[in-house]
């Protein structure tokens, strides 16, 4: 395994509890919904503007109708994430919310790829994966008590 990668993946982690908080805000201050929309557009804008830079000709237009319906998930459930985690935040603060999230991220990661979905490699689950759950459960315990 590459550690750049782990390091590019463990940014994109803590980049994720910080926009969480910075959704919660928004969120309160705009209502959630109003909150998610503004972040989507800012985000379409965002890589529309590297689109513009970054993108060297061809056309992904062409392989559009070729693509599984179910691909095109992503944005709604972006959506469906922003709100959530701007929502669990507000409740029950950014650090408990974060541990609910990487627990059922991991548990839902793990599942794609022991059953190969989504045309990942299928990798199996190990009595080492299953022990490392239940202490992710534990941990999980522990950080959540009062």
């Amino acid at each position: 395994m590459s550690i750049i990668f782990l390091l590019i993946a463990g940014l994109a982690g803590a980049l994720m509890a910080v926009q969480g908080c910075l959704n919660s805000y928004l969120g309160e201050k705009l209502g959630l919904i109003p909150a998610a929309f503004s972040v989507q557009l800012l985000g379409t804008l965002t890589v529309g503007g590297l689109l513009l830079l970054f993108f060297k000709g061809g056309s992904f237009l062409g392989v559009v109708g070729e693509i599984p319906y179910y691909y095109w998930l992503g944005g709604p459930i972006g959506v469906a994430i922003i709100y959530g985690v701007a929502v669990a935040i507000s409740k029950i603060g950014a650090g408990n919310a974060t541990t609910g999230i990487i627990f059922f991220q991991l548990l839902t990661a793990y599942l794609i790829d022991h059953f190969g979905l989504f045309k990942q490699e299928a990798v199996p689950f190990t009595g080492g994966k299953i022990i490392g759950i239940l202490l992710m459960v534990g941990g999980a315990f522990l950080l959540l008590r009062r």
